[in-house]
């Protein structure tokens, strides 16, 4: 069914849809990577992304296109992982901005130019954009909609379906754009995120109602990083005071319940509560009711609460005052520096944190961390300037949003890997001026040459090199350089390359993460310094998942 507009409840229907369709479709994006290493994960970033927007647009109290879309922008942001997630953040922003002041309905002009205005957000948050990729996908969607709203008597369903179109004119030229995805005989994994999320609006535009379809509309469960930061006192740290809108964080037992309560009496009770406030929980087990209610009438709250029985353990907090004394304590306690990196293995944690890294945001090849949970991490180490190190090029863009978030001085570092990072510290001195630890914490990881040992998932092609399903590949600098079929064979091979390309080199370190142990890690620098005796070797536990080695020589 053609539509002339859209309005806000079907927005949120193609939100939801598209959501749904890329959490359906997200193993299938992750395969297509260039890399055939096991944590290849667009497909899951985009779709963790998504289902962030999907949580503030359904916790949004008003329908219209406007509030929608501005919904989902904030959600996208906060849970944005990944290069790719960080991009689909820009796009929903741009979108959102289009929008807004226009009200409940979209027509074709404003839908056009709100792809174009997303497609504008997403290129300016990429310092070197590249094309081939879900930056081209969005471009040619932003043009096609232009095209097909300028034809006399467009209607909103028009332009989207010239999206579509441009979209999958775009995606299949990739290849021709980007010779690596040609190579490894692949479209781009995240124009293709992008294009499945606006099949998805279609199909919500064509009335498919996305609650019947058989797709997984279930949000992904929280990291612990995310479950500690939902907490009351982190949510009252982190919030400007004038930001808290529900100021009474009432807490209770009901108990010794009227005989004629009933559970339909306690589900009323909880829909009160609901138009009350928000951070609802009421939880009722035969003969008490625990309630949690964030509101600005807890009178109220124990009103109603009395209907149903008698009160216990009642505890009221003030929370914009939390807030006050939280902020004063922060302003007392604030650090001059910090820093925060990111890292997956607690060998390499310890490391970090020994060298003088203040908190360790667990996450990197496995799972990027979103920008809310950056953006929290640099807040938690309450520093007037905080240096990030991301150690992973698919996070450098999430952490660069996160420092314009927050209110210190934020430097983000260009760590691409963990060894980047370790060697970064070496240069940090919590003693020196900011600009004096940028300069030598930049020029440490400069001149660090940094592998890895980890195994092929899939058959591919990459850089002259033909790649089996199950071969140990070794990465310099994140490029495949070696394939073998034996993990000691390649680590050893691997190790003298990265040797052969840091000039005097002196110093090699050699971290063992899963699937290898230092018996194997220890052996294998036995005989490396038998052949290289003028140079040190340390073997470390780094707990890492997925990769055998990471290796670093300066």
């Amino acid at each position: 069914m053609k539509r002339s507009v859209f309005n806000g409840d079907l927005l949120r229907d193609m939100f939801l849809m598209g959501a749904a369709l890329l959490e359906h479709n997200k193993a299938s994006i992750d395969a297509m990577n260039v890399f055939p290493v096991p944590d290849g994960d667009t497909g899951t970033n985009m779709s963790m992304t998504m289902q962030r927007a999907v949580a503030e647009i359904r916790s949004c109290d008003s329908d219209t296109a406007e509030a929608i879309a501005a919904a989902a922008s904030l959600g996208a942001l906060k849970g944005a992982r990944g290069n790719s997630g960080v991009i689909l953040s820009q796009i929903f922003r741009g979108i959102s901005q289009s929008l807004k002041g226009k009200g409940d309905v979209i027509s074709a002009r404003m839908l056009a130019d709100a792809m174009t205005s997303g497609t504008e957000a997403a290129y300016k948050a990429v310092m070197r954009p590249k094309e081939g990729t879900m930056l081209t996908v969005s471009r040619v969607m932003a043009e096609y909609a232009q095209k097909a709203a300028t034809v006399r008597g467009a209607e909103a369903y028009d332009v989207l379906e010239a999206m579509l179109e441009g979209g999958e004119d775009a995606l299949k030229k990739t290849p021709d754009l980007l010779p690596v995805l040609k190579e490894a005989g692949v479209l781009d994994s995240g124009g293709t995120g992008l294009l499945t999320i606006f099949r998805g609006f279609m199909l919500a535009a064509n009335g498919e109602d996305a609650e019947s379809m058989d797709l997984d509309l279930a949000l992904p469960g929280e990291t612990p990083e995310e479950s500690e930061y939902n907490s009351n006192e982190s949510i009252i740290a982190s919030t400007d005071v004038n930001d808290i809108k529900f100021g009474y964080c009432s807490e209770m037992f009901i108990i010794h319940l009227h005989d004629d309560v009933t559970e339909a009496d306690v589900d009323r009770f909880r829909d009160k509560l609901c138009r009350l406030g928000d951070s609802v929980v009421v939880v009722y087990d035969t003969d008490i009711i625990k309630v949690h209610v964030h509101s600005n009438a807890p009178g109220k709250v124990i009103q109603f609460a009395l209907m149903l029985g008698e009160i216990d353990k009642l505890k009221v907090d003030n929370m914009r005052e939390q807030n006050r004394q939280i902020k004063e304590k922060q302003k007392r306690e604030q650090k001059e520096q910090a820093v925060v990196a990111v890292s997956a293995g607690e060998g390499l944690e310890e490391d970090l944190k020994a060298l003088g890294v203040s908190f360790v945001i667990s996450g990197g090849q496995t799972m990027n961390p979103s920008i809310d949970v950056i953006a929290q991490a640099i807040k938690k180490v309450n520093a007037k300037t905080v240096f990030v190190l991301p150690d992973n090029s698919n996070i450098i863009l999430a952490a660069q949003q996160a420092a314009n978030v927050v209110d210190c001085e934020v430097i983000v570092l260009p760590t691409k890997t963990v060894m980047q990072g370790i060697s970064a510290m070496t240069g940090f001195n919590p003693d020196a001026s900011v600009e004096e630890n940028r300069e030598a914490m930049t020029e440490c990881f400069g001149n660090v040459v940094s592998g890895s040992v980890t195994y092929a998932v899939r058959d591919t092609s990459y850089n002259g090199n033909t790649i089996h399903t199950g071969d140990i590949i070794g990465l310099v600098d994140n490029n495949i350089v070696e394939v073998c079929k034996d993990v000691a064979e390649c680590s050893r091979a691997l190790i003298k390359r990265i040797m052969e390309a840091k000039e005097d080199c002196g110093f090699v370190s050699v971290y063992w993460g899963e699937g290898a142990d230092e018996e194997s890690a220890e052996a294998l620098v036995a005989e490396l310094t038998d052949e290289y005796p003028d140079v040190e070797f340390m073997v470390r536990k780094g707990g890492q998942p997925l990769y055998y080695y990471y290796i670093s020589a300066e």
